[in-house]
């Protein structure tokens, strides 16, 4: 991958973080990036592509790392303590927020976001099946919904920090 496509899918994540997915124009982008306008579109079909390959990879890097650190966990409490973590350290909220709110509008990108949602309950479902949880499935699906929504409802209440949410999330993975 060049330099430049990589200054522009980086100059994404930021901007949807920062601004939001609809703040981000063409010159907004290239500005961040250090380019001219006209080299987003020679390295990309549109502005809402650039969006796309941006967020789902920053989800897809904040994910790569999972079967690992659920590997080296020594319980739920702890696996979950360190998945959102990464998630934090990944680009933050806004980023998958924004992500998640676009993909109700962008049929490529609710594909995209879909189908590392199908890798992450996948992960997680094996993750759960071998330590006996019932239903795993079911409950890696659960889960993941919550940690979703746990994203946004934390956007607008900060104080509804991972000390609190870990040990009420462990209970159901037990």
């Amino acid at each position: 991958m060049s330099s430049v496509r990589e200054r522009l899918l980086g100059a994404a994540v930021e901007l949807i973080a920062e601004k939001g997915w609809g703040a981000v124009s063409t010159r907004v982008l290239a500005d961040r990036a250090g380019v001219g306008s006209g080299v987003v579109h020679y390295h990309f079909d549109s502005t809402q592509a650039v969006l796309v390959e941006a967020s789902v990879g920053a989800l897809r890097a904040a994910l790569a790392g999972l079967p690992d650190l659920l590997a080296s966990a020594a319980g739920p409490e702890q696996a979950l303590d360190a998945l959102l973590t990464t998630l934090d350290e990944a680009g933050g909220q806004e980023l998958f927020v924004e992500t998640f709110l676009a993909a109700t509008r962008n049929d490529r990108l609710r594909q995209a976001v879909g189908a590392v949602l199908t890798e992450f309950r996948h992960v997680m479902a094996s993750w759960l099946a071998a330590r006996d949880v019932p239903t795993p499935e079911a409950t890696a699906a659960v889960l993941a919904a919550a940690i979703d929504g746990l994203l946004l409802h934390r956007a607008l209440d900060p104080d509804l920090s991972r000390a609190l949410v870990v040990p009420v999330l462990g209970r159901v993975l037990r």
